[in-house]
């Protein structure tokens, strides 16, 4: 065989070994099983009109009506034409779902390791170490896919980028294009941002580092290449991104202009407390070295030795109610709304990572112990509010995400790579063996010291209760709460020992290795095992087998109730809103009818303020301008249709219009008016009224005859000319009004819905959703795919060109 073709084939094996892995750790898939996913069910609640519509008409509608009364499918899984980063992605995650996004982990990192020079088993170690996260498991776990699959991406991007600096730069240009196009495809721009503040950093130390050695030229020659490469990526992903942007403004991450107290952000993004909900906390920061340093999870698994399993005993449960208790215990102590799993890296790994400290030097290191740091602090939130405010108000777009806790991928990201540099250091000889060894003794000394400090004090330093147990001392007692912290106690005791037993069993193989009693192979199957010990260990108590179903459950995670039987008879087009849930946070009413409400996270902005200050409130002027037909309610258990009488129907005339100078005179004045007569309308939109009073037409009518989520048609009769106001959300952005085929503006009235006005006589009028976003998106995107597609072939014959020259001359 071909010396050439023979270095493949490690890599080859490499990449099979990830295959068997990932489908190993998810073997349910085996058996035809997926993983049950909260967020991707309430996802196909949301999305299940579009899937209907696509299925039976072989079209893209791009709006729903089924959620918050009407919103674009941009973020609802959207397919654009001519999206062939989304085709090339599809065919890298050939295998079972959530299987894919675990093998994207592992060849993600292994890409990295490699251009960093790591040797291949190294580089296999350290995408083990990465993809096995548990962080990186545990978004899987509960449905995070699109996160899942822009981390997966981020090392590709940063590959590129290292490339090109290293002067590597045409294969660097293209592994950066493609790697960021299919990061921003994966349509997830919180971690996009997160992964762009880890650029700057790299660029910063690279920067300091080119000045230091006179070579800013060749810097910002690499920046330049970087940014066509990146122009290109955005290009690729034109459509997605610009609908996204178009409807950001729309949602809550917008501004709508309302400025009541308990309303009014402090930017043109969320707000502060909104942002901040989930702070992680400073002492928190150690379940990153100790899994379950703060309790682990809201719904922790204890068994019968437990002591709160004897407690809720003693409160009157029986044994197999006691058994069902522990089975989700709140042993979580931090202070977080809710946690499912802690964000755990690796005794093992974080180990690795502080003796690298002691190992690895350069701008290298800087990038990483920078961006790490960075990260975790802003992690803290609210417990390090002047930075967090600093960020929110000075940094563009980080108001527009919330959940700062999620900036943590940097630092799963960074930590295995600099171990994995750290142990080339080691198994090099760039390094002596003094050096390593005193690397290794204060490796130990740090990291073993803080178990142990913690296992000797922690009665001093903890109580182990913390400020979410008010409500279990109120339901549960004092008693139970004892027990609670008991156990938490010795839930902390033992992941505190079992760090401690792993750091220094790998403290010894690295002993062992230096003092020549074992080979680097050896030393490098131990790690793998080790490694693998501590975080799938970790993993499993999180997402397991136990958590697989059916396919046909996850196809249709919502079964109808009498509710729901009793509303689907009528086969109008109206809306219903779902009490017996918390509404603006459930998608099942989504799944089976036109609802008010949703799960997203980034509702219409609008909609969420009527239903803070108007639904919630109980004003059913509101519903029945949004044609809410039915409601589902609760009673003792009972779940029952109750219908709206009252509700305006789909479309009505009114004689009369309040024009509002102010978006606040619009949004307060609909709880002042009678909807059915009056419409308010901003002043901005005053251009389309010639009148604001209209002469009641006895005789006047307007139906709509057929409803598709993207085309409504009317037909309507009139004597005079008048206003109608539909039951439909006002978008500016793609929906037209053609009367008789002729098109005809409309506008925004009582602050959310359509108006027109409608010239006299019997017309047919038809509402069509043209997003023009759309047809100029899918034309970047194509242009820019046919320019990648000629630059890579004409890099792959200059490439072959400069093998054959030598040759001849030969």
């Amino acid at each position: 065989m071909n010396n050439s073709y023979k270095k493949f084939i490690p890599h080859i094996l490499v990449v099979l070994a990830f295959i068997v892995i990932a489908v190993a750790y998810f073997n349910p898939v085996l058996r035809g099983k997926v993983i049950y996913q909260s967020d991707i069910v309430h996802y196909i609640g949301m999305a299940q009109e579009q899937i209907d519509f696509r299925k039976k008409t072989h079209e893209e509608p791009f709006w729903t009506d089924a959620a918050f009364g009407g919103m674009p499918t941009y973020q609802l899984g959207a397919q654009y034409p001519n999206d062939y980063i989304d085709q090339f992605d599809d065919l890298l995650r050939f295998l079972p779902r959530p299987a894919d996004y675990l093998f994207l982990y592992f060849i993600g990192l292994y890409l990295l390791l490699l251009v960093l020079k790591v040797d291949y088993k190294l580089a296999f170690l350290g995408a083990l170490a990465f993809g096995f996260s548990t962080y990186l498991i545990v978004i899987l776990g509960v449905g995070h896919n699109s996160k899942a699959h822009a981390i997966a991406y981020m090392p590709w991007v940063l590959a590129g980028i290292l490339l090109i600096f290293r002067n590597v730069r045409v294969w660097g240009f293209f592994l950066l294009t493609i790697g960021m196009a299919l990061q921003l495809n994966a349509n997830h721009f919180q971690m996009t941002y997160y992964l762009l503040i880890l650029v700057i950093i790299l660029g910063i130390a690279f920067l300091i580092d080119a000045f230091k050695r006179k070579k800013l030229p060749e810097f910002f020659t690499s920046v330049g290449i970087m940014i066509i490469a990146v122009v290109l990526s955005l290009a690729t992903n034109a459509t997605n991104l610009l609908a996204t942007q178009e409807y950001m403004d729309f949602s809550t991450r917008g501004d709508t202009g309302l400025t009541l107290e308990g309303e009014q952000k402090e930017s043109g993004g969320l707000d502060y407390e909104y942002i901040t909900s989930y702070s992680y906390g400073i002492l928190e920061s150690f379940n990153l070295f100790i899994p379950r340093f703060m309790g682990g999870s809201n719904a922790e698994k204890l068994d019968a030795n437990s002591e709160v399993y004897q407690a809720i005993q003693k409160l009157g449960a029986s044994p197999l109610q006691a058994k069902d208790f522990v089975k989700s215990a709140p042993t979580y102590w931090g202070n977080q709304p809710y946690v499912a799993a802690p964000a755990y890296i690796g005794a093992t790994v974080l180990f690795l990572f502080v003796l690298a400290l002691f190992l690895v030097r350069g701008r290298f290191k800087w990038w990483i112990v920078g961006g790490s740091l960075l990260a975790l602090v802003l992690s803290w939130g609210d417990n390090w509010e002047f930075l967090t405010r600093f960020f929110i108000n000075y940094v563009p777009f980080y108001d527009k995400f919330r959940a700062v806790t999620s900036i943590q991928v940097i630092i799963e990201l960074c930590v295995p790579v600099f171990a994995i540099v750290g142990l080339c250091k080691l198994f090099g000889s760039q390094r002596t063996k003094d050096e390593k060894l005193h690397a290794l003794k204060w490796s130990v000394i740090i990291t073993g010291g803080i178990a142990l400090f913690f296992l000797l004090f922690k009665s001093i330093l903890f109580d182990f209760s913390g400020e979410n147990d008010v409500r279990i001392i109120q339901q549960l007692g004092p008693d139970f709460m004892r027990a609670l912290q008991e156990d938490r106690k010795a839930i902390f005791t033992s992941d505190t020992l079992r760090s401690l037993i792993l750091l220094l069993l790998i403290a010894g193989i690295i002993w062992y290795y230096l003092k020549g009693k074992v080979s680097k192979n050896m030393a490098i199957g131990g790690f793998a095992i080790l490694i693998l010990f501590d975080l799938v260990g970790v993993d499993r108590r999180y997402v397991n087998n136990d958590d697989f179903v059916s396919s046909r459950q996850m196809e249709t995670p919502f079964q109808p109730n009498s509710a729901d039987l009793q509303i689907l008879k009528d086969k109008g087009h109206f809306r219903v809103l779902d009490l017996s849930v918390d509404p603006f946070n459930s998608s099942r009413a989504s799944f089976f009818h036109n609802s008010i409400g949703g799960y997203h996270g980034a509702k219409p902005g609008r909609i969420q303020e009527l239903y803070s200050h108007y639904i919630l409130q109980g004003n059913n002027e509101v519903l029945n301008m949004l044609n809410t037909k039915y409601l589902i309610l609760e009673n003792q258990g009972q779940i029952f249709a109750q219908m709206n009488s009252e509700a305006n129907g789909n479309a009505w005339f009114v004689d009369s219009v309040k024009i509002a100078s102010s978006v606040n005179e619009a949004f307060l004045s609909l709880g002042k008016i009678n909807t059915k007569t009056t419409a308010v309308v901003n002043e901005k939109f005053s251009d389309h009224l010639k009148k604001t009073k209209f002469q009641t037409d006895s005789t006047a009518r307007i139906n709509l005859v057929s409803y598709e989520p993207n085309e409504l048609k009317y037909e309507y009769s009139v004597s005079d000319e008048q206003l109608a106001v539909f039951s439909e959300i006002y978008y500016p952005h793609g929906w037209n009004a053609y009367v008789d085929g002729k098109k005809q503006p409309h506008f925004r009235a009582d602050y959310v819905l359509r108006a027109m006005v409608l010239p006299a006589g019997t017309h047919e009028l038809i509402f069509k959703f043209e997003p023009e976003v759309v047809k100029t998106g899918s034309t970047i995107v194509l242009i820019s795919c046919i320019l990648i597609g000629l630059l890579f072939l004409a890099a792959l014959f200059i490439t072959f060109r400069k093998k054959e020259i030598p040759d001849k001359k030969n």
